[in-house]
């Protein structure tokens, strides 16, 4: 349960960006904690990555806020399935869209096709990601630096250029970020660059659409139990992780859901290009 000290057995998932399913123990999802009070009635979003870990808890506390979700993730059928049924069981609408984000045409194809399913979007959330993490910056291929761009970059300036043209005065942009792209890692060096590359577009992109009353905003978490862990660290280095926080822990996706829904939401009116850090008590700058 969220809160409490936990270390996870080693495991390792051989495929990026690795299955919820395949987890042990699973992420938890749903904090029973958390209290819906219709904030997002009426309203359509999109997450990227919405299968699994921080997009899937996103995804499932939208529903209960009143809103229909269109989850777009690589190809983790499984996942996504699961997803779909949670949010069908709220009562709310899921469209589910494979594909790559890295890909322009795709992009343009998947918000054309929310905004035909559900005849509206104000919601979009850049969550999707992946990491390859290596000893020295010598290791890093130009073939990953540019996989972990195109993905995490590039990925996240296709789908908000196709969703700008649908997105009307009140709507939400959200980033997901990383501690990473305040204090670095060693390890993720291509990763914290590319993270970094999200604050920024964050901080710019909510001057350029400010006038136009849509908010542009990110949050940035530490280490969190989510299908990325296994399937990019070896197994015994799951069982360590989030140690080194001062909270002694990683966090489960539950307990960022609530962030989302804020910056989704009218509780967050006045704010735009920041970023919330859910990091176990990490002290940054900036």
């Amino acid at each position: 349960m969220a809160g409490t000290t936990q270390i996870f057995p080693p495991q390792h998932q051989t495929r990026q960006p690795g299955t919820e399913t395949a987890m042990q123990p699973h992420p938890e999802i749903e904090s029973p904690l958390y209290k819906p009070a219709g904030k997002l009635t009426g309203k359509a979003a999109v997450i990227t990555g919405g299968d699994s870990g921080i997009g899937h808890a996103a995804a499932v506390a939208f529903a209960k806020e009143g809103a229909d979700v269109a989850i777009i993730y690589l190809n983790e059928q499984q996942d996504a399935d699961n997803v779909k049924r949670r949010i069908e069981e709220l009562g709310r609408r899921c469209l589910l869209i494979a594909g790559d984000i890295g890909d322009e045409a795709f992009c343009k194809q998947a918000i054309d096709r929310i905004v035909q399913t559900f005849g509206r979007l104000d919601i979009v959330v850049n969550n999707a990601a992946e990491q390859h993490p290596q000893p020295a910056l010598t290791d890093i291929t130009a073939g990953q630096l540019e996989r972990t761009f195109r993905t995490n970059v590039f990925g996240m300036f296709h789908l908000t250029k196709a969703a700008l043209p649908h997105l009307k005065e009140g709507a939400a942009i959200i980033n997901t970020a990383s501690v990473t792209a305040y204090v670095g890692s060693p390890t993720l060096i291509d990763y914290s660059a590319s993270k970094g590359a999200v604050v920024a577009f964050t901080r710019a992109l909510a001057k350029n659409l400010a006038a136009q009353g849509i908010r542009v905003n990110a949050v940035a978490p530490g280490p969190i139990w989510t299908p990325l862990i296994p399937s990019t660290f070896a197994a015994e280095d799951t069982a360590t992780f989030g140690t080194d926080t001062p909270m002694k822990r990683p966090g489960q996706p539950s307990e960022l859901a609530a962030a989302y829904v804020f910056l989704a939401s009218g509780d967050s009116t006045y704010m735009t290009g920041q970023t919330l850090h859910l990091n176990g008590g990490k002290i940054v700058n900036g």
